[in-house]
């Protein structure tokens, strides 16, 4: 590609990067700072009177400060899941990659089914209740991580192809066991892997609608994006309040990626040439 086209190209894909991303987030906090009455047109305009932490105050007490203790759940659930996601996912990607045998081409198509796959609900939920799991913290963070470890397998197993086996034969030499391989040698050197896993994982738990909504119903446990509801019925909605705490739920996710963008390009295309 030429620098004149290159030129040319640049700013217009800033600008559609513009729209898409940026101009959505300006309504978002222009309608948060706005009255109710004002925020109910849903219009593209500054508010007359700014109202922002008024209402981001009022998101937070709602319904006895259901918004806290959902940020509390969906922290444990992030952390929790994203830890089994990448130990588990390391380890199994470490195996396929290091010890292939008849089996593993079967393991791959179980790997590719996960991503492609729809998730069948009912039947999950049937599962989960047998299990005394449904409607329960853990039940859900055995559904989040069941549902992204095909990808974060690809990911470490595409990485782990770039490592020298000589490694892992040094290892051996020296007496060391298959994990103290592992944990001890080749689990430190996927770093950028897995900051990229984190973060990618951690927004996608935590920003989950869908799971929490089929497998953790109620109020007994309620996750930041099931909040929500607080402010919306069948014939009303506070749009001032839903935005104030659609803002207060982007932030945590906004910030990571802000911080650890360059560590998930770098983990995303670990491995491209060799895999």
């Amino acid at each position: 590609m030429s620098r004149r086209v290159r030129v040319v190209i640049s700013p217009f894909f800033l600008a559609l990067f513009g729209v898409i991303f940026i101009v959505p987030f300006v309504f978002m906090l222009l309608t948060a700072a706005k009255t109710r009455i004002e925020a109910n047109d849903l219009a593209f305009s500054l508010p007359t009177h700014w109202v922002l932490f008024e209402n981001l105050g009022k998101a937070l007490e709602a319904r006895n400060y259901m918004l806290v203790a959902a940020f509390i759940n969906s922290t444990v659930i992030t952390v929790v899941s994203v830890t089994i996601m990448v130990v588990l996912s390391a380890m199994v990607a470490y195996v396929l990659q290091r010890r292939p045998s008849r089996s593993t081409k079967f393991v791959d198509l179980l790997i590719l089914s996960g991503l492609i796959i729809p998730p069948a609900v009912v039947p999950t939920i049937w599962v989960l209740q047998k299990l005394a799991l449904f409607k329960t913290i853990p039940g859900l963070i055995f559904i989040e991580v069941a549902f992204g470890m095909s990808f974060c397998i690809l990911l470490f197993r595409a990485f782990i192809a770039t490592i020298p086996r000589e490694l892992d034969e040094a290892a051996i030499i020296d007496g060391a066991r298959p994990l103290r391989v592992f944990f001890s040698v080749i689990f430190p050197l996927l770093r950028s892997v897995i900051i990229t896993v984190i973060v990618t994982q951690s927004v996608t738990v935590f920003n989950d609608f869908v799971n929490p909504l089929y497998f953790l119903p109620g109020d007994d446990a309620p996750t930041v994006q099931l909040t929500l509801f607080n402010f919306q019925t069948q014939y009303n909605t506070q749009y001032n309040l839903l935005f104030a705490d659609i803002l207060l739920i982007t932030i945590p996710p906004l910030i990571m990626f802000i911080f650890f963008n360059r560590k998930i390009v770098s983990g995303l295309t670990a491995g491209a040439v060799k895999g």
